[in-house]
């Protein structure tokens, strides 16, 4: 496995949000059950057809860190197509959709195609399409509305933490204006895993609240890895093509 394949496996509008102001956000003072702060996330309209991001990303683990950028296209809940370049080059492809991932890197002249369970086992922690789509959108990753939580304040945020998974814990923070996820963290403490994801701030664009970027740490026995991805520019509702074609000679691989 490259850099490159990890950064797209995790990467995985008729106006521009570049360089527009970030929502004010409010820090949390007064208790709150779990199905208000829920109400609350799920309450910020999230309705497009198309999302487009350009953005620049940074990958660094115990061997080598990279600087590339990315081209993230999304057409909801059916395709997710990810671009990453290096020099304009591009080094690696992704196209996800609900029933399988496939992908290919210029370097080793590899590529894979298969569904999710391997590329779940091997992240170690598990990976569907709505999973990827919902952290690129800054919604949580799981659907919150099925979970049964502890809520408290922390750091002047809300705190939703599950823990009906003895094996695993899920914790969610939240800011207090309208609730927008800060950080979601999933931890398996058995395992030695954990993958954190952080969002610095958020961008209206067309009554829509968008990350302006995410932070992911990644945490397994062997290593942590971390990528920042910083969007520089999010276009809404255009018309978008997914191509997508392995080019010949590349050597097919499987993750067990």
């Amino acid at each position: 496995m490259t850099r490159y394949i990890a950064l797209i496996i995790v990467l995985a509008g008729m106006a521009s949000c570049k360089s527009k102001a970030v929502v004010a956000e409010a820090t949390a003072t007064k208790a709150l059950p779990s199905e208000k702060v829920v109400q609350g996330h799920y309450a910020n309209k999230r309705d497009f057809a198309t999302l487009y991001i350009k953005a620049a990303a940074h990958y660094e683990d115990a061997k080598q860190s990279q600087n590339v950028t990315a081209e993230i296209k999304i057409k909801k809940d059916q395709l997710i197509l990810v671009s990453v370049r290096f020099l304009g080059i591009t080094m690696a492809k992704a196209l996800i959709t609900p029933s399988e991932v496939k992908y290919y890197e210029k370097i080793e002249g590899k590529y894979f195609e298969g569904d999710y369970a391997a590329l779940s086992k091997w992240l170690g922690t598990d990976l569907d399409f709505s999973k990827v789509q919902n952290m690129l959108i800054g919604q949580a990753l799981d659907d919150l509305k099925k979970g049964e939580f502890t809520t408290s304040i922390d750091e002047q945020l809300y705190k939703l933490e599950d823990n009906s998974d003895r094996n695993t814990t899920k914790t969610y923070f939240f800011e207090a204006s309208k609730y927008l996820l800060k950080t979601q963290q999933i931890e398996q403490k058995a395992k030695q895993r954990a993958l954190l994801i952080f969002y610095p701030n958020y961008a209206e664009t067309n009554q829509i609240m968008l990350p302006t970027g995410l932070n992911i740490e990644a945490s397994q026995e062997k290593g942590k890895t971390t990528i920042n991805i910083d969007y520089n520019a999010v276009t809404l509702n255009e018309e978008l093509s997914f191509p997508y074609s392995v080019p010949e000679g590349y050597e097919r691989i499987f993750i067990n």
